[in-house]
């Protein structure tokens, strides 16, 4: 699957946090925008996508993935795509249908039996004041 370049709008801001004057002085922080309709995915993984990464997703219908955890800008834009990647993935997995069953005979039978087992012990411990 490929993402069309021009739907992908990349921009770098200053990091926060630890790094000394390579802070102050580059913009390695990656802000990723990419609109949801823009996705190469099925209007159906789309929808998973944004219920699954709803923090992610704008008002507009944008999803924003940011990373500053490392020094380069290149590093934090590959960290990005990383992500978004890994957000596609499992948008595109279709869930397993989820069929309700019902329990065996046997199954019932095993727990009742377990059940009196255990009534048995408890009626067991009880004093006897005849």
């Amino acid at each position: 699957m490929r993402i069309d370049a021009a739907a992908v709008e990349l921009s770098f801001t200053s990091s926060s946090g630890p790094g000394g004057q390579n802070v102050n002085k580059r913009a390695t922080r990656c802000q990723l925008r990419i609109a949801l309709q823009n996705l190469p995915i099925h209007p159906e993984a789309v929808g998973r996508l944004r219920h699954m990464a709803s923090h992610l997703v704008t008002d507009a219908g944008d999803l924003l993935i940011e990373s500053d955890r490392e020094r380069s800008q290149e590093r934090n834009k590959d960290e990005c795509f990383r992500k978004l990647r890994e957000l596609l993935i499992l948008a595109m997995k279709r869930p397993k249908v989820r069929r309700a069953t019902k329990p065996s005979r046997g199954s019932k039978e095993r727990r009742i039996e377990g059940k009196k087992r255990r009534g048995e012990i408890k009626k067991n411990r009880r004093a006897d004041f005849d």
